[in-house]
């Protein structure tokens, strides 16, 4: 189990950016693989993108491939989620993940309280 404490949303127009983060307190990350989750109104949470312990590997959704970027960095206990170029479909929760493994697939260990994003006019 890990304390994942996030940060960083907010609301954005069409064509922004925004910058998510996740650190873990309660333990070291760098072990694990980590990711981050979506969750619209009145849908299933789904997978936006993982990334290996190592950083080394990296895992999106097609909706976001090219827009979004995760990124950690292990030294400060803390993942990143870039989301560029932002679209109305993105608006969401966004909620960051501790996977038991050290790389995806995987299952989820920690869940962090998650991010409203909003992406408007």
């Amino acid at each position: 189990q890990a304390l994942l404490v996030e940060s960083g949303g907010g609301l954005v127009q069409p064509g922004g950016s925004l910058r998510l983060s996740c650190r873990a307190v309660a333990r070291t990350m760098s072990s694990y693989a980590m990711g981050w989750f979506l969750q619209a109104p009145g849908k299933e949470r789904e997978f936006v993108a993982g990334i290996s312990w190592s950083g080394r590997d990296t895992y999106y959704a097609d909706s976001v491939k090219g827009r979004f970027t995760i990124s950690r960095d292990n030294a400060k206990n803390t993942v990143y989620l870039q989301m560029d170029n932002l679209e109305p479909g993105d608006t969401a929760v966004y909620y960051c993940t501790m996977y038991y493994s050290g790389n995806l697939p995987g299952d989820v260990s920690s869940w962090g309280q998650g991010q409203q994003v909003t992406v408007s006019s």
